[in-house]
């Protein structure tokens, strides 16, 4: 997993960085392109409700031994992913103008911002059917099939970005359509996989019939990285907004980089978190209390390893990382700045990711609930327009907003993870 996101990173890159030397128009466009990511957050919260919700179940009943249940978790989630995308596609069509506007576009960056939403929503089902359906296949133990995924969409996308961008002239609508047939190319994948013969749960017609209290379970535990996905959106709609009142369509531009190199350095720690669910709850499971521990001390330390490392190098060169997506010397003036800001304590924000993603893996879905709220609802979004406002500090105080909720929530969820998990496992 780690790996497969490790080839995300290259992805993620090369995609805005197409979008940003958009000829005479990429700082637009880039900037029309963060007004999507908020939608693009909530697409992503819904797949996560069903594949993170269902994988860590699908992992604790095969370590009980129950395969028919986990195949039944299994076609359940799927049914789920169908539902939530033709329900979302449907709802996103018919209100994109409104939502853009709300999300903090301005007339000039509503047209790139609208051309690209639409043709990515088109694609909507297979996008969450890719990004809900792999954690399955990790699950099971299968971590080259899943980072295939990942590596198959990449790779698609990276070849068609610049042919439809530059070569035909398509511009964002281009970069939308290289994102959907490569999204439809990993859940083509995935869908082959699981129907196949070599997975250990297969995808059954006979399991899509939905469950109520199955429902029930997998949407608790799904719910944490739901709310993650979902409090992300709500403080990326808020800090444009903001920044859109404070500093105009040039700060939202500069949020957009920002964002993007965000998820680029995350990604690994994603994989690792993530990688490190199905280990924790296949063995928590099968009552293998001290591999569980092993497993967070593993999980503990390379995550923070790799969070200290990129967070000195990210302070170090921020100019080099926005040329890396456009050059423009007012988006690089404005940029550096806020980059030292807001990353000022990346390394702390590992801490959270961490241990929500143990209380996903044992299944403790109030805890991992809680703590992606405490984060984002509770401390970012009511800083981002607090600082701004009450205290005068303009732009700077919604880029200030991300590195005062690092140390309060990182700190608030892994000590409590300490307690009430780690600690407890010794004793069992």
């Amino acid at each position: 997993m780690t790996a497969a996101q490790l080839i995300n990173i290259l992805y993620n890159i090369v995609d805005r960085m197409y979008i940003g030397r958009i000829p005479g128009e990429g700082r637009l466009a880039l900037t029309g392109l963060g007004l999507c990511l908020p939608i693009i957050s909530i697409l992503i919260g819904f797949a996560n409700l069903c594949g993170m919700g269902g994988a860590p179940l699908c992992a604790i009943h095969r370590g009980k031994g129950e395969d028919e249940e986990a195949e039944a978790i299994l076609g359940n989630s799927f049914a789920l992913l169908l539902l939530f995308g033709a329900v979302l596609t449907a709802l996103c069509l018919l209100f994109r103008e409104p939502i853009l506007y709300l999300f903090g576009a301005s007339d000039v960056t509503f047209p790139y911002a609208e051309e690209y939403l639409t043709v990515y929503l088109l694609g909507t089902i297979c996008v969450m059917i890719g990004l809900g359906m792999n954690p399955f296949i990790n699950s099971q133990g299968f971590g080259r099939i899943g980072m295939g995924t990942v590596a198959l969409g990449a790779l698609v996308n990276i070849v068609l970005d610049p042919i439809f961008i530059f070569v035909f002239h398509m511009g964002v609508r281009g970069a939308a359509l290289a994102t959907v047939l490569s999204q439809t190319c990993s859940a083509v994948w995935v869908l082959l996989f699981l129907t196949g013969k070599k997975t250990l749960l297969r995808l059954r017609w006979s399991a899509f019939r939905l469950k109520g209290e199955r429902v029930a379970r997998i949407l608790s535990l799904g719910v944490s990285g739901f709310m993650m996905s979902m409090t992300n959106s709500l403080v990326q709609v808020l800090c444009n907004a903001t920044l859109q009142q404070y500093g105009g369509d040039l700060y939202v531009g500069v949020m957009t980089v920002i964002n993007s190199i965000r998820e680029v350095i995350t990604m690994p720690i994603t994989g690792l978190t993530n990688g490190s669910q199905p280990v924790l709850g296949y063995n928590y499971g099968a009552r293998e209390y001290g591999r569980v521990r092993e497993g967070i001390r593993f999980s503990v330390q390379v995550t923070m390893a790799y969070s200290v490392v990129i967070w000195l190098v990210t302070l170090a060169i921020p100019e080099l990382l926005i040329r890396l997506f456009n050059d423009d010397p007012a988006l690089i003036a404005a940029g550096v700045p806020a980059f030292r800001i807001y990353y000022a304590t990346f390394a702390f924000m590992s801490f959270q990711m961490i241990g929500q993603s143990i209380f996903v893996g044992l299944g403790r879905s109030k805890n991992a609930i809680f703590f992606s709220l405490l984060r984002k609802a509770f401390i970012v979004a009511p800083l981002t327009v607090i600082l701004p406002a009450w205290f005068g500090m303009g732009v700077n105080g919604v880029f200030l907003a991300e590195p005062i909720s690092n140390v309060v929530g990182g700190l608030a969820c892994i000590l409590t993870m300490y307690v009430t998990v780690y600690r407890r496992l010794e004793f069992q």
